[in-house]
């Protein structure tokens, strides 16, 4: 998997997600779902970020996040993010493989 790649403090690009089904492969209804990105430093156990998406397509799994302000305001460095899952049936499911990130200090 890719190192998603930001700099400290924008507020963009917002990170599109395509949740499936690990074994059909078939997309994840979102309908009425909550999907909750949380953000941590590598190598340590206390979360920085939790940030709510967007359900942009909920029939096709698609799920938005939008950083805001203050989001980014973290040290350079390397972070990890777990993306988990509330159904509306309230089935809790977090993706296996957390997603890489790399934040870099801005020039200004």
């Amino acid at each position: 998997m890719s190192t998603i790649k930001l700099v400290r403090n924008d507020t963009g690009p917002q990170l599109r997600l395509t949740l499936t089904d690990s074994l059909t492969g078939s997309a994840v209804d979102l309908t009425g779902a909550t999907v909750t990105l949380h953000l941590r430093a590598v190598d340590t156990t206390t979360v920085l970020l939790s940030r709510n998406a967007t359900i942009a397509a909920p029939l096709t799994g698609v799920a938005v996040i939008a950083w805001q302000a203050t989001d980014l305001d973290l040290a350079a460095g390397e972070y990890e993010g777990e993306v988990e899952t509330l159904l509306a049936s309230g089935l809790r499911e977090t993706i296996f493989d957390p997603l890489q990130f790399t934040i870099r200090e801005d020039f200004t």
